[in-house]
């Protein structure tokens, strides 16, 4: 019987997961299915796909039974258990956005580590308690079943501390009060499969572009993470789905005093009605408003434009110039309008763009007389998940077995 990870990603109502196969002679984990329970406590709606992308029989959604991320992880559990009979799991790898100060790799879970985690819930609240609710969901279910928490904020770890710093009384910053970055297994995915699509070299100097309803930037110098466009929270840097990305905090002073908006107010404001569908009033959803003809559409993808390119000027400056330039993520990997706004003005890097290449989604796509290499690549968290926990689990085992 082969042995296998499950990846688990939950989000605020929503559970994505993944199982890989694993090879004996240490090759990439194989990915077998694929799947994601969402509408969690409202209308649950459940897809899975197996290795090869083919639509797989989830039955009738459970409506009534799947009211939280502890029901959802038992129904996906349940299944996957009956679909992979001849797969034994041997771990659970999750994505957890906040590691804090300390946290700079995956780590085993512990009810310490747990703990750890547990007190950085205010500086994530919409991520941090789900994917810690998704631990505890395993560990009741399938107590004995090793889990492996692989953090977003790691990969930006070895920032220098100017980057990470922010100008406030030094006491705040002894607090953890500084830029972490988000994202980041993202980008460590992208760092390593640029290659691929590079002759096997990776350039020096690269800018990943992962662009969702959230959405951040990150420049990445010899394969390292140097300075992203996200901070201390993931509202920071560029303009998001719903949330604001960089403001003036005299705005929100100003709301504050003239508005009397609270904290439930302001947090309300700040990460769901902003952004894109601020802007536009319409929508989040950058393929709506790309095929919309409401004014209001087109001023806020000229806004999302602007917002990515501003920032874009910042990173390139940081790393003194680019190389190579990724899209990813479901904005960056599917909306081609985007993209050839924002490479028409970084025409001044001597970026020339492929327009059909574009129009096709890459993946790559400058022009061969481009001064720098720009690509479409589809980001893959899962496989990272899954490439850290194996590791993770064999040294455990590795230890084990020298201690026997």
């Amino acid at each position: 019987m082969k042995q296998g990870i499950l990846t688990l990603n939950a989000g605020s109502s929503s559970l994505k997961f993944a199982v890989f196969a694993l090879d004996q002679q240490g090759k990439e984990p194989l990915r077998v299915l694929r799947g994601q329970v969402a509408g969690i406590g409202s209308g649950v709606r459940i897809k899975a796909w197996d290795g090869l992308g083919q639509a797989m029989d989830v039955g009738k959604a459970p409506d009534t039974s799947v009211v939280d991320h502890r029901a959802a992880l038992d129904w996906v559990l349940d299944w996957v258990y009956r679909h992979l009979s001849d797969i034994e799991l041997i771990g659970v790898g999750h994505r957890v956005v906040h590691g804090g100060r300390h946290q700079h790799h995956p780590a085993p879970v512990t009810s310490a580590l747990l703990c750890e985690l547990e007190a950085l819930c205010p500086l994530a609240p919409h991520h941090q308690p789900h994917n810690l609710s998704a631990i505890r969901a395993v560990a009741a279910k399938a107590e004995n079943l090793p889990q492996i928490a692989c953090f977003d904020t790691a990969f930006h770890s070895n920032q220098p501390d100017v980057a990470r710093r922010l100008p406030l009384p030094r006491r705040y910053h002894e607090q953890g009060i500084m830029r972490y970055g988000f994202h980041g297994l993202s980008y460590e995915f992208i760092a390593s499969a640029v290659p691929d699509y590079n002759g096997g070299e990776l350039p020096r100097r690269l800018v990943a572009a992962h662009l969702g309803n959230g959405a951040s930037l990150c420049a990445i110098e010899d394969g390292v993470g140097i300075a992203t466009s996200m901070g201390f929270s993931t509202l920071d840097g560029i303009m998001m789905g719903t949330r604001c990305g960089a403001m003036d905090p005299g705005v929100l002073l100003h709301l504050m005093h003239e508005e009397g908006l609270g904290e439930p107010e302001l947090s309300e404001l700040v990460y769901n009605r902003c952004g894109l569908l601020g802007v536009s009033g319409l929508s989040s959803d950058m393929q709506v408003l790309l095929g919309s003809d409401d004014p209001r559409a087109a001023e806020a993808i000229e806004l999302f434009c602007y917002s990515l390119v501003q920032a874009m000027g910042s990173l390139i400056m940081v790393m003194q110039g680019a190389d190579g330039l990724v899209f990813t993520g479901g904005i960056g990997e599917h909306a081609a309008a985007v993209r050839a706004s924002v490479c028409a003005k970084l025409r001044w890097l001597g970026l020339v763009l492929d327009a059909s290449a574009n129009d096709n989604d890459g993946p790559l796509i400058s022009a061969p007389e481009s001064s720098i290499k720009v690509w479409v690549i589809p980001t893959d968290e899962e496989l990272v998940i899954a490439r850290h926990s194996r590791r993770l689990l064999q040294d455990t085992e590795k230890v084990a077995a020298t201690s026997r």
